[in-house]
């Protein structure tokens, strides 16, 4: 083959992989974008704010100290608040058991008792937070589908801006190479022959 036709070839790819690089962080960050946007809309409307500092546990401090007095806009603060606030007040109020065990435990009581009645208000308490924090920790997974879109995105415009410094050497080499040119062919390895061994005499010959 001729080197310029190779060249040719070459540029060419190069520049289609541009224009596919660019078409696809363009819309990686259009969903990096669209998920950020949405999360922080929606956890802003529930006006969920995060307790002051002095009223944080030792526990809780490490976690959410930075996010003390905020109001939550983020997925990394849902998932914080989720984990680090929810989950633990859960665990105080149940003993560690799961909603499923607390609601089972209830009903195995006989209604209308005043235990009953007091399990039946803990379920529901605990119904609540865990439903609170699964909405949380949801946002959280889709917050983290945009951070991951816009990383996505910036290899996308680095590798095109890679492609497209590829595809213009080779339009520069294209121009400067002869017509005739032809791209070497590497030698072939010829086979090595192999000795024949002697032929054994008899020894009673």
């Amino acid at each position: 083959m001729r080197r310029k036709s190779f060249d040719a070839l070459a540029s060419a790819g190069g520049v289609l992989l541009t224009v596919v690089l660019v078409v696809a962080g363009i819309a990686l960050f259009w969903g990096y974008s669209y998920a950020n946007s949405s999360v922080s809309s929606q956890l802003a409307a529930q006006k969920i704010v995060f307790p002051a500092k002095a009223s944080l546990t030792p526990a809780e401090a490490p976690y959410l100290s930075k996010y003390a007095g905020e109001l939550m806009t983020t997925g990394a603060q849902a998932q914080a608040y989720a984990n680090h606030y929810i989950a633990v007040h859960l665990s105080e109020i149940t003993g560690g058991q799961t909603y499923a065990q607390v609601s089972a435990a209830a009903m195995a009581l006989t209604p209308g008792t005043a235990a009953y009645n007091a399990a039946q208000s803990k379920v529901q308490l605990v119904f609540q937070g865990t439903t609170l924090r699964g909405m949380l920790l949801n946002a959280y997974g889709w917050w983290q589908m945009g951070q991951i879109a816009l990383l996505s995105s910036i290899a996308a415009f680095v590798a095109a801006v890679l492609a497209a410094i590829l595809s213009v050497l080779g339009v520069w080499h294209f121009r400067r190479v002869p017509l005739d040119e032809e791209i070497p062919r590497l030698p072939v390895a010829q086979p090595v022959p192999v000795a024949r061994t002697a032929e054994r005499v008899p020894a009673n010959a």
